[in-house]
């Protein structure tokens, strides 16, 4: 009989061992990573990240995956209880739905700004539940990738029509935007667009048919208010 032969993975050439990595999650490749100088070589190669999806606003917070130039695709999608309370209107919520909200409030907008800096031949964004996310963010997300082809965005409660003029100024090669369950966008923000971007594929479910966040008036001066009441 013919001797077993055996191979170490650490034999196998580059292009294979990223063809390995690619099937592994984050997870799984930075423990992988930790095993040989080699196998970290191949998990700090670009080529490696070319696709993110994050799956909780916690995992944005650790050192199991690498932002770079390489980066086409990235997805963050939040489904939690917790998403409820963050679309919270800021002056409607308790103390404790504030204490759970600022333990969390600037995690996506604070990694965005690290892919602007890092990714700019990004050229897709999933959004969904980022409920703290701000136009202020994307519209400095559309500057810094100016090869973004599609942008969707379902419940993120703080994205208005300035996100949507942003885009009109900014998203030249934007060919996709999904605003779903946006309750700030309005219908006259949405024409708008369709006029500036009339080959822009836009979709808003539900979103201009929502109620918008409505501030509460300040209240009027008890002296004010004497005058108003009869006599």
């Amino acid at each position: 009989m013919w001797p077993l032969l055996t191979m170490h993975i650490t034999q196998l050439n580059r292009e294979c061992l990223l063809h390995l990595f690619s099937f592994l999650d984050k997870d799984s490749r930075k423990s992988l990573a930790r095993t040989c100088s080699q196998l970290h070589d191949v998990f700090e190669d670009p080529a490696l990240w070319s696709l993110l999806h994050f799956r909780s606003l916690t995992e944005l917070q650790k050192d199991n995956f690498l932002l770079g130039p390489a980066l086409r695709s990235l997805s963050i999608c939040w489904h939690s209880s917790r998403v409820q309370v963050c679309s919270i209107e800021d002056w409607l919520k308790s103390a404790f739905q504030r204490s759970i909200c600022s333990r969390h409030e600037s995690l996506v907008n604070d990694f965005l700004l690290q892919v602007c800096d890092r990714c700019p031949n990004l050229a897709s964004v999933t959004l969904s539940g980022c409920g703290h996310v701000t136009d202020d963010c994307l519209a400095r997300l559309l500057r810094c990738c100016p090869r973004l082809r599609a942008l969707r965005l379902e419940n993120c409660a703080r994205v208005t029509n300035r996100t949507l003029a942003a885009v009109a100024a900014d998203g030249r090669a934007l060919q996709t935007l999904h605003v779903d369950f946006c309750r700030n966008v309005s219908a006259a923000g949405l024409r708008h667009l369709r006029a500036a971007c009339p080959r822009l594929a836009l979709r808003a479910e539900h979103s201009a048919a929502m109620l918008p966040d409505q501030p509460p008036r300040p209240r009027a001066p008890a002296t004010a208010l004497g005058k108003l009441l009869p006599r």
